[in-house]
């Protein structure tokens, strides 16, 4: 495949992920028990199965023009994106472990591995996003009761951490069911990548 092509085939690849994963993100629900701005979705699973194609600066335009699309559409109740950046933040957090892992070890196991650790690193990524600018943005813009250091870290640590915990796991459950029905074509267009 000629240079030309596989410059065409990637903008393609990544503009029809990245409206996959806009799409996604209209399908959002609250877990029970959690506050209802916490919501689950799977806008992050296109942009992984791009990273994995295209590599992990395609994965990130994928989460990025996601983002953009979602703000300009939705726009924000307090002006700023502040929330469209929180996922994106999720986002990169949760498709670089997995690729990553997942390269250097090329088996079921290492994806496995790397899903775990997206997990892991997108809830810790999310906590301390949440405390030093989320939350202080909230309060500030929104006008929510306003809170002591310490009252912040026990909302991190009681509601925003296990949320993403959740979400991570889930997130991860449904792409290794999706990644083992499509490992075979994510390898073969990975290949055209290698070979351009």
């Amino acid at each position: 495949m000629n240079k030309k092509k596989m410059n065409v085939r990637k903008f393609v690849l990544i503009g029809m992920m990245s409206s996959m994963a806009f799409v996604l993100m209209f399908i959002k629900f609250p877990l029970p028990t959690f506050p209802p701005f916490l919501t689950l979705d799977f806008s992050d699973l296109p942009a992984l199965v791009t990273a994995l194609i295209l590599g992990p600066v395609a994965g990130i335009l994928v989460e990025l023009i996601k983002n953009l699309l979602d703000y300009i559409v939705h726009n924000s109740e307090i002006g700023i994106p502040v929330g469209n950046l929180a996922n994106f933040i999720a986002g990169v957090a949760f498709i670089l472990p997995a690729y990553f892992i997942y390269n250097k070890l090329k088996s079921k196991l290492g994806m496995v591995l790397g899903l775990i650790s997206s997990a892991l690193v997108m809830s810790i990524a999310l906590s301390f996003f949440n405390y030093f600018v989320l939350l202080p943005v909230y309060i500030k813009f929104i006008g929510w009761d306003s809170m002591t250091s310490a009252e912040m870290r026990a909302y991190v640590i009681s509601l925003i951490l296990p949320f993403n915990l959740i979400k991570g796991a889930i997130v991860s459950a449904l792409f290794l069911l999706v990644f083992t029905k499509m490992k075979g074509w994510i390898t073969k267009q990975a290949q055209y990548r290698k070979v351009a």
